[in-house]
Protein backbone atom coordinates (compact mmCIF):
# COMPACT_ATOMS: atom_id res chain seq x y z
CA UNK A 1 0.00 0.00 0.00
CA UNK A 2 2.54 2.28 1.09
CA UNK A 3 4.70 1.39 -2.46
CA UNK A 4 1.25 2.65 -4.28
CA UNK A 5 1.23 5.68 -1.96
CA UNK A 6 4.80 6.79 -3.29
CA UNK A 7 3.93 6.07 -6.81
CA UNK A 8 1.28 8.25 -7.11
CA UNK A 9 2.73 10.97 -5.14
CA UNK A 10 6.08 10.96 -7.61
CA UNK A 11 3.37 10.42 -11.24
CA UNK A 12 1.55 13.28 -9.36
CA UNK A 13 4.77 15.25 -8.88
CA UNK A 14 6.05 14.66 -12.28
CA UNK A 15 2.45 16.06 -14.11
CA UNK A 16 3.17 19.17 -11.76
CA UNK A 17 6.83 19.46 -12.77
CA UNK A 18 5.32 19.31 -16.57
CA UNK A 19 3.01 21.39 -16.34
CA UNK A 20 4.81 24.18 -15.03
CA UNK A 21 7.74 23.77 -17.93
CA UNK A 22 5.09 24.36 -20.55
CA UNK A 23 3.41 27.04 -18.92
CA UNK A 24 6.99 28.67 -18.21
CA UNK A 25 8.40 27.89 -21.74
CA UNK A 26 5.55 29.32 -23.16
CA UNK A 27 5.48 32.44 -20.87
CA UNK A 28 9.14 32.87 -22.04
CA UNK A 29 8.38 32.79 -25.57
CA UNK A 30 5.79 35.44 -25.38
CA UNK A 31 7.47 37.68 -23.35
CA UNK A 32 10.30 37.45 -25.97
CA UNK A 33 8.61 37.27 -29.20
CA UNK A 34 10.94 40.94 -29.88
CA UNK A 35 13.74 40.05 -28.88
CA UNK A 36 15.16 37.63 -32.09
CA UNK A 37 19.02 37.67 -31.08
CA UNK A 38 19.46 36.40 -27.70
CA UNK A 39 20.36 33.29 -26.11
CA UNK A 40 17.65 31.05 -24.51
CA UNK A 41 19.79 31.86 -21.37
CA UNK A 42 19.37 35.66 -21.89
CA UNK A 43 15.39 34.97 -22.96
CA UNK A 44 14.81 33.42 -19.64
CA UNK A 45 16.80 35.94 -17.68
CA UNK A 46 14.97 38.51 -19.09
CA UNK A 47 11.60 36.71 -18.42
CA UNK A 48 12.35 36.20 -14.88
CA UNK A 49 13.86 39.87 -14.44
CA UNK A 50 10.97 40.67 -12.43
CA UNK A 51 10.51 37.94 -9.86
CA UNK A 52 14.25 38.36 -9.69
CA UNK A 53 14.05 42.14 -8.80
CA UNK A 54 11.16 41.34 -5.90
CA UNK A 55 13.20 38.82 -4.51
CA UNK A 56 16.18 40.75 -4.16
CA UNK A 57 15.01 43.85 -2.67
CA UNK A 58 12.24 41.71 -0.34
CA UNK A 59 15.67 39.61 0.89
CA UNK A 60 17.75 43.30 1.24
CA UNK A 61 20.60 41.87 -0.99
CA UNK A 62 22.44 43.94 -3.68
CA UNK A 63 19.64 47.02 -2.48
CA UNK A 64 22.31 49.14 -0.70
CA UNK A 65 21.19 53.09 -1.04
CA UNK A 66 24.19 55.57 -0.37
CA UNK A 67 23.32 58.98 0.04
CA UNK A 68 25.99 62.57 -0.25
CA UNK A 69 24.46 65.51 0.23
CA UNK A 70 27.79 67.80 1.17
CA UNK A 71 30.87 66.53 0.43
CA UNK A 72 32.81 68.17 -3.02
CA UNK A 73 35.15 65.83 -5.01
CA UNK A 74 38.98 66.69 -4.48
CA UNK A 75 39.13 66.00 -8.12
CA UNK A 76 36.86 67.86 -10.65
CA UNK A 77 34.40 64.93 -12.15
CA UNK A 78 34.77 67.43 -15.68
CA UNK A 79 38.56 66.96 -15.88
CA UNK A 80 37.66 62.53 -16.50
CA UNK A 81 37.62 61.87 -20.56
CA UNK A 82 36.64 58.11 -22.13
CA UNK A 83 36.67 56.33 -24.74
CA UNK A 84 32.53 55.36 -26.32
CA UNK A 85 32.05 51.52 -28.14
CA UNK A 86 32.12 53.57 -31.39
CA UNK A 87 35.88 54.29 -30.94
CA UNK A 88 35.21 58.18 -30.51
CA UNK A 89 36.66 60.14 -27.47
CA UNK A 90 34.17 61.39 -24.89
CA UNK A 91 35.24 64.33 -22.66
CA UNK A 92 32.68 64.74 -19.47
CA UNK A 93 33.39 68.41 -19.39
CA UNK A 94 30.68 68.21 -22.16
CA UNK A 95 28.14 66.99 -19.45
CA UNK A 96 28.14 70.31 -17.07
CA UNK A 97 24.75 71.62 -16.53
CA UNK A 98 22.88 68.46 -16.22
CA UNK A 99 23.06 65.23 -13.75
CA UNK A 100 24.84 62.06 -14.65
CA UNK A 101 23.96 58.42 -14.22
CA UNK A 102 26.84 55.83 -14.90
CA UNK A 103 26.28 52.60 -14.75
CA UNK A 104 28.57 49.45 -14.95
CA UNK A 105 26.51 46.81 -17.33
CA UNK A 106 26.23 42.73 -18.82
CA UNK A 107 24.23 41.48 -21.27
CA UNK A 108 23.86 38.17 -19.80
CA UNK A 109 23.24 39.01 -16.19
CA UNK A 110 19.52 38.54 -14.36
CA UNK A 111 19.82 42.91 -13.99
CA UNK A 112 20.09 42.80 -18.11
CA UNK A 113 16.47 43.80 -18.54
CA UNK A 114 17.12 46.91 -16.68
CA UNK A 115 19.07 48.36 -20.48
CA UNK A 116 15.20 48.90 -21.16
CA UNK A 117 14.51 50.35 -17.60
CA UNK A 118 17.98 52.74 -18.30
CA UNK A 119 16.51 53.48 -22.01
CA UNK A 120 13.20 54.88 -20.12
CA UNK A 121 14.68 56.88 -17.97
CA UNK A 122 16.80 58.49 -20.46
CA UNK A 123 13.85 59.31 -22.44
CA UNK A 124 12.00 60.18 -19.16
CA UNK A 125 14.79 63.02 -18.24
CA UNK A 126 16.72 63.66 -21.43
CA UNK A 127 16.48 67.23 -20.88
CA UNK A 128 18.17 67.24 -17.06
CA UNK A 129 19.92 63.50 -17.68
CA UNK A 130 22.51 61.95 -19.45
CA UNK A 131 22.74 58.16 -18.77
CA UNK A 132 25.99 56.31 -19.86
CA UNK A 133 26.55 52.34 -19.46
CA UNK A 134 30.04 50.37 -18.72
CA UNK A 135 29.57 47.40 -20.34
CA UNK A 136 32.14 45.09 -17.96
CA UNK A 137 33.08 41.46 -18.10
CA UNK A 138 33.93 41.56 -14.21
CA UNK A 139 30.73 39.29 -12.53
CA UNK A 140 30.63 36.16 -13.34
CA UNK A 141 32.29 36.65 -17.04
CA UNK A 142 28.85 37.96 -18.08
CA UNK A 143 29.76 40.59 -20.74
CA UNK A 144 32.30 38.32 -23.20
CA UNK A 145 30.80 40.38 -26.12
CA UNK A 146 32.54 42.70 -28.55
CA UNK A 147 31.47 46.28 -28.44
CA UNK A 148 30.16 45.89 -31.29
CA UNK A 149 28.10 43.21 -30.48
CA UNK A 150 27.14 44.61 -27.15
CA UNK A 151 26.05 47.79 -28.96
CA UNK A 152 24.18 45.87 -31.39
CA UNK A 153 22.34 43.69 -28.44
CA UNK A 154 21.27 46.78 -26.69
CA UNK A 155 20.27 48.81 -29.75
CA UNK A 156 18.19 45.56 -31.00
CA UNK A 157 16.52 44.12 -27.99
CA UNK A 158 16.41 47.18 -25.36
CA UNK A 159 16.28 50.17 -28.17
CA UNK A 160 19.28 51.71 -26.40
CA UNK A 161 19.93 55.08 -27.52
CA UNK A 162 22.02 56.72 -24.77
CA UNK A 163 26.24 56.22 -25.16
CA UNK A 164 28.08 53.36 -24.40
CA UNK A 165 31.69 52.96 -23.08
CA UNK A 166 33.98 51.01 -24.58
CA UNK A 167 34.12 47.49 -22.37
CA UNK A 168 36.33 48.46 -19.19
CA UNK A 169 37.27 46.62 -15.98
CA UNK A 170 34.92 48.38 -13.42
CA UNK A 171 35.95 46.97 -10.31
CA UNK A 172 38.70 47.87 -7.84
CA UNK A 173 41.87 46.87 -10.04
CA UNK A 174 45.25 48.28 -11.44
CA UNK A 175 43.78 48.32 -14.99
CA UNK A 176 40.53 49.81 -13.39
CA UNK A 177 38.25 52.19 -15.62
CA UNK A 178 39.94 56.01 -14.94
CA UNK A 179 36.22 56.83 -14.81
CA UNK A 180 35.17 54.11 -12.08
CA UNK A 181 38.54 54.93 -10.05
CA UNK A 182 37.09 58.21 -9.46
CA UNK A 183 33.80 56.84 -8.72
CA UNK A 184 35.22 54.53 -6.06
CA UNK A 185 38.09 56.56 -4.51
CA UNK A 186 37.19 58.64 -1.81
CA UNK A 187 40.34 60.92 -1.84
CA UNK A 188 39.14 61.80 -5.46
CA UNK A 189 35.23 62.14 -5.18
CA UNK A 190 35.09 63.32 -1.92
CA UNK A 191 33.18 60.04 0.14
CA UNK A 192 32.98 57.29 -1.54
CA UNK A 193 34.57 53.98 -1.36
CA UNK A 194 31.97 51.83 -2.80
CA UNK A 195 32.44 49.82 -5.52
CA UNK A 196 30.11 47.62 -7.92
CA UNK A 197 28.69 45.07 -6.19
CA UNK A 198 27.59 43.41 -8.99
CA UNK A 199 26.37 44.43 -12.98
CA UNK A 200 24.09 47.26 -12.97
CA UNK A 201 25.66 49.49 -9.92
CA UNK A 202 24.46 53.16 -10.39
CA UNK A 203 26.36 56.57 -9.23
CA UNK A 204 24.61 59.69 -9.78
CA UNK A 205 25.96 62.76 -10.63
CA UNK A 206 24.51 66.31 -10.04
CA UNK A 207 24.74 69.59 -12.19
CA UNK A 208 28.02 70.56 -10.14
CA UNK A 209 29.61 67.99 -10.72
CA UNK A 210 29.16 66.01 -7.43
CA UNK A 211 28.61 62.71 -6.33
CA UNK A 212 25.26 62.27 -5.14
CA UNK A 213 24.37 59.00 -4.94
CA UNK A 214 25.46 55.11 -5.47
CA UNK A 215 22.17 52.40 -6.21
CA UNK A 216 22.83 48.69 -6.07
CA UNK A 217 22.16 46.18 -8.87
CA UNK A 218 18.31 45.92 -6.98
CA UNK A 219 17.44 49.48 -6.88
CA UNK A 220 15.39 49.91 -10.38
CA UNK A 221 17.15 52.71 -12.56
CA UNK A 222 12.86 53.83 -13.08
CA UNK A 223 12.44 53.25 -9.25
CA UNK A 224 11.34 55.73 -6.54
CA UNK A 225 14.69 55.97 -5.19
CA UNK A 226 16.52 56.86 -8.21
CA UNK A 227 13.97 59.47 -9.65
CA UNK A 228 13.85 61.51 -6.52
CA UNK A 229 17.72 61.92 -6.36
CA UNK A 230 17.22 62.85 -10.17
CA UNK A 231 14.57 65.66 -9.11
CA UNK A 232 16.15 66.98 -5.88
Amino acid sequence: MQNVLVMVFIKKSLIVIIMFFVVFTGYVLIDNRNTPNMTIRQKILKSIYPFLMWATKSADKNAKVLTNTTAMPEDPFYSLKDTLNNGKPIDFESLKGKKVLLVNTASDCGYTNQYADLQALHEKFKDQLVVIGFPANDFKEQEKASDDSIAEFCKVNFGVTFPLIKKSVVIKAENQNPVFKWLTDPKRNGWNGQAPSWNFSKYLINEKGQLTDYFDPSISPMGDEVQAAIKR
